[in-house]
């Protein structure tokens, strides 16, 4: 797809996803608009425009929207497992409020296309068989993730109808990510998920190095750049509203991320400490990747350990691990 003078919003500028699309549509020649709201950037734009915004207004959904041809909804508000578990409320309601709101301002605007960032949160507890597409509808959502997967099933509601169930329509893409890892991510332990939390303690050779959980859970990891890869074949298929899994298909324990960690980083001596009184969410979550394959011709081409290395490389550059302030939160 040509992004080539394509007026494009990334609401949601200055996070995980948000920064790595953002370099890619920026050297694909798109014309960026880039939302911000209590974070600023992490790299630099300097032919996009960048607006400071409260995404839970209308009339700034408003203002981020007008004049744009696509809108990618990469902005979030996330927080780590123990909140989840504490007070899963806290995922629900400025959520809600950002993207009803910026579908609404998207579709009086005349945007030609939207792509939500949706989440595999929104399936059932399917054990260790990998969910389709399909059945993100189907029953309740992990019990874990009922709050918020609710909230993003509802969204996803929200994209279909705007795409199928109203005229004139406004095209929609729901993706739904794995767990996604690699540069710009979230390190700091309070909202990072347990991918980004073992590199930076890795990095900052933490002793002891002690993991939540008892080190058994399974996740479909994905690096970044394949992530945006499916994204953008995604958003390029022509129907008026498609949901897809973008994942690699495949399952690594936590266990065996943190040891391809200390393996290509040369950790060799590190004290590991599992413990299964912390908090941690859902034991398996692996997502089926055959439509994103068949239909798309998307398949992950990262292998772990190369994705692992550059991210270690990447953080090591840009972070100063003396400066980091230690804190023990984390969620997969």
């Amino acid at each position: 797809m040509d992004f080539t003078d394509r007026k494009i919003l990334v609401a949601g500028g200055a996070g995980f996803i948000g920064t790595n699309l953002a370099l890619r549509l920026t050297r694909q020649g798109a014309r960026l608009r880039l939302t911000l709201h209590d974070k600023p950037l992490q790299a630099a734009f300097p032919t996009a425009e960048v607006v400071k915004l409260d995404l839970r207004r209308l009339e700034d959904c408003a203002r981020a929207v007008e004049g744009m041809d696509y809108v990618f909804i990469c902005a979030a508000h996330t927080s780590g497992a123990a909140v989840i578990r504490a007070t899963p409320l806290a995922h629900v309601t400025p959520n809600v409020l950002i993207n009803a709101s910026l579908l609404d301002a998207a579709y009086r605007a005349r945007v030609q296309k939207v792509c939500f960032i949706s989440t595999g949160a929104v399936y059932p507890d399917t054990g260790a068989r990998p969910v389709a597409e399909a059945e993100g509808m189907m029953g309740d959502p992990h019990e874990v993730y009922f709050p918020v997967g609710w909230m993003k099933r509802y969204v996803e509601i929200l994209c279909r109808t705007y795409g199928e169930k109203i005229t004139p329509s406004m095209p929609t893409v729901v993706v739904r990510p794995s767990n996604i890892y690699g540069p710009y991510d979230k390190f700091d332990f309070a909202v990072s998920h347990v991918t980004a939390a073992l590199i930076r303690r890795v990095v900052e050779r933490q002793t002891p190095l002690e993991v939540w959980g008892t080190g058994e859970d399974i996740r479909d990891l994905l690096y970044i750049d394949d992530f945006i890869d499916g994204l953008l074949a995604a958003f390029a298929v022509d129907r008026a509203y498609f949901e897809v899994n973008i994942c690699a298909g495949r399952g690594h324990s936590v266990r065996q991320v943190l040891q391809t960690l200390l393996d290509v980083d040369g950790f060799g001596d590190a004290d590991v400490r599992f413990d299964p009184s912390r908090p941690s969410t859902i034991p398996v979550r692996l997502m089926d990747n055959r439509l994103a394959r068949d239909l798309l011709g998307f398949e992950a081409r990262t292998r772990l350990p190369d994705g692992l290395r550059r991210t270690l490389e990447w953080y090591r550059t840009t972070h100063d691990p003396k400066q980091t302030p230690k804190t023990v939160r984390e969620t997969s």
